[in-house]
C-alpha cells in the first residue's frame, strides 16, 4: 500500500444526513443522463428520514467513498413486498453496496458489511439477506464466504437476474 493510502482515515458509520445527500450527489454525477439514480436518491433519503433504512457509508478522510443501506421493512421500493428479504424487526436486507473505483478490492465493503451486522444484531434482527446479479459471480462468491449461504429466491429486476440470499445473526 503506497505511504499516501496509509495516511487516509477511514470509518464505517451510519450516514449523517449530509453526508447520504453528498453521496448521492456523487452517485449521480457518475451516471449523468440516468435519471434512475435521482428518483432513487429521493427514495433513499425518504427512506431514511422514516426509519424505513439505515445508509452506512466508508468515510475516507470524512469524504463518503462507499455506501451500503439496511432495509428494516417491506415499505422500502427496492423490497418491493418481499418479505423473505425484510419483516420489520426480525429480517432486514443490505441494499445497494457500492465504493468508488480507487477503494475496490481494500476491505472496505466488508468492514462496512460487519458495521451493518453489528448494528443488525444490536438491534435484534435474527437474519440478514443480500441480493446479488447473478452475472456477479466475484460478488456471489464473497457473499457466500461472508456467511450468506441460504439461497432465498431469485428474481429479475431492472433486467437482471438477482438471486437472494440470507444468513441467520443468531
Amino acid at each position: 500500500m503506497g505511504e499516501s493510502m496509509q495516511k487516509m482515515k477511514f470509518k464505517y458509520v451510519p450516514a449523517a444526513p449530509e453526508k447520504l445527500e453528498q453521496i448521492w450527489d456523487q452517485t449521480i454525477a457518475a451516471n449523468p443522463g440516468d435519471d434512475r439514480w435521482v428518483q432513487w436518491k429521493q427514495n433513499a433519503l425518504q427512506d431514511n428520514a422514516s426509519g424505513r433504512s439505515l445508509t452506512f457509508l466508508v468515510l475516507c478522510d470524512g469524504r463518503p467513498v462507499g455506501e451500503g443501506t439496511l432495509l428494516f421493512c417491506t415499505d422500502c421500493g427496492a423490497i418491493a413486498g418481499r418479505r423473505e428479504l425484510a419483516e420489520c424487526g426480525r429480517t432486514t436486507n443490505i441494499n445497494g453496496l457500492r465504493i468508488e473505483k480507487a477503494f475496490e478490492g481494500q476491505g472496505h465493503i466488508s468492514r462496512l458489511v460487519r458495521e451493518m451486522e453489528r448494528y443488525a444484531v444490536e438491534h435484534g434482527y435474527e437474519k440478514i439477506t443480500i441480493g446479488v446479479e447473478a452475472k456477479e459471480a466475484h460478488n456471489l462468491a464473497i457473499y457466500l464466504h461472508w456467511g450468506y449461504t441460504a439461497f432465498l429466491c431469485s428474481e429479475t429486476e431492472d433486467g437482471e437476474l438477482v438471486l437472494y440470499y440470507g444468513k441467520s445473526l443468531r
